[in-house]
């Protein structure tokens, strides 16, 4: 499997295996607090909202830690994910509070971390029990000039469409392959009186990323990271042939006309509710659909092939993880802290929450939900994995590049109208 690297940054490939396995738990409460002392210590901890049941996962393991160390207090600081990945990170890393643990995205943001002074070099505590709990490939996009600066969390596969399979049954449609397929099965649901896709597009990244993908299969990995590196203009006429595929879906109307106007939440909530048949977005779905549509009889399937110089089995996917504070006073702590979360205990305990962790840990197949296992398993199957543009590229040029393809989507810009408006925004 290759990886498309962000500009000027190489990656290694592994294939990941989940090995078997186990750790006692008492093992790891022995852990101790370092860089406390006796003193009393306060461990702060920040990530998006993952959901209620994997907040229940930190909270179960922040109890664990400080049982096991009477002296330090774990605080977790669970933000709206949208608030978070913008302005909440960074208003936290500058306050007087910051944390000594923060959730972050492998690629150009965490360069940017580790350029503010904000990414602990690991390295050397990943020699001890920490790194155990991973092989080398886990660390893809998370070592930067020489240093690992980020504790591997989990491999989101960014964007597949997942699908309602009562609708497709009562409809009689199958699952598509190609893109002509995917239009024609659109357009029957529709003619069946569902919304055919359901997306919730108003900051830009969902629709995003789904059409990024589509971008990469138009035009391929090469041109892919020459436009989002700029080294290609936003209106190269490969940019513009990936748009022509997103008019197919305005000019199709299977995509609800609220789309730009609503976010990811409420676009979820009109899959949930079986007003749509489908809906683009992450592997995170899985957990949040057992919490909020149990009910849900729902599958998933990869971007369908296109005409185009990409890999047609590609999968759009990033690397999440965990960084140490750089200027955090507790820096030890935080390590032992991430050693016991990383732990078979934890890490088996977040795949029933519905992760989907990069820790090998000691993990039954059996226990995991089938369709997280297929997004582990079309991972690691993949000829390529496409870094979506707001994670592995500057945020400015994604931005340009989302902002073109929601216009097309809404249908109030052409393809190249949008192209060269994105390419205005970039200075040309």
């Amino acid at each position: 499997m290759t990886a498309i690297p962000a500009p000027g940054r190489t990656t290694r490939t592994s294939t990941r295996r989940l090995a078997a396995g186990g750790v006692a738990l008492a093992s790891l409460l022995a852990l101790s607090a370092c860089g406390g002392g006796d003193d009393d210590v306060t461990l702060r901890v920040a990530m998006g909202s993952p959901g209620e049941a994997q907040i229940e996962v930190w909270e179960a393991a922040g109890a664990a830690f400080e049982e096991a160390n009477e002296n330090v207090t774990v605080e977790f600081n669970f933000q709206d994910d949208d608030l978070y990945q913008t302005i909440g990170l960074p208003n936290l890393l500058s306050g007087d509070d910051a944390p000594d643990i923060y959730f972050e995205w492998a690629g150009a943001r965490l360069v940017q971390r580790h350029e503010e002074g904000y990414a602990a070099d690991l390295t050397e505590a990943l020699d001890g029990e920490l790194g155990s709990y991973f092989e080398e490939g886990a660390f893809n996009g998370m070592v930067i000039d020489g240093e690992t600066v980020m504790v591997p969390g989990n491999a989101d596969v960014t964007t597949v469409m997942w699908y309602n399979v009562d609708i497709f049954d009562e409809v009689g449609v199958s699952v598509p392959t190609t893109w002509d397929e995917f239009i024609d099965v659109s357009t029957q649901i529709a003619d069946a009186g569902y919304t055919p896709i359901a997306l919730g597009n108003k900051d830009l990244w969902p629709g995003g990323n789904w059409t990024s993908h589509m971008f990469e299969r138009v035009a391929g990995p090469d041109v892919y990271d020459q436009v989002l590196s700029g080294e290609m203009p936003l209106d190269s006429p490969e940019v513009v042939a990936s748009l022509e595929a997103v008019q197919e879906l305005a000019d199709a109307g299977v995509v609800n006309e609220s789309a730009n106007a609503i976010d990811d939440n409420e676009g979820a909530q009109l899959f949930f509710r079986g007003d749509a048949a489908m809906h683009p977005i992450g592997s995170w779905l899985v957990s949040w659909a057992i919490e909020e549509a149990p009910d849900l009889n729902f599958d998933f399937f990869n971007l369908p092939a296109l005409d185009g110089a990409g890999s047609q089995d590609s999968v759009i996917a990033v690397s999440t993880g965990y960084v140490v504070n750089e200027k955090s006073e507790v820096k030890e702590t935080a390590i032992d802290f991430l050693a016991l979360f990383s732990s078979p205990e934890y890490t088996s305990m977040m795949v029933d929450a519905g992760g989907t962790p990069l820790a090998t840990g000691a993990l039954d197949r059996d226990d995991i939900d089938p369709r997280s296992l297929a997004l582990m398993e079309m991972m690691q199957s993949a000829s390529a994995v496409v870094l979506p543009p707001d994670v592995g590229y500057d945020l400015e040029l994604a931005d340009a590049l989302y902002s073109a393809q929601a216009e097309v989507l809404g249908g109030v810009s052409s393809p190249a109208d949008a192209a060269a408006t994105a390419a205005d925004k970039m200075g040309g």
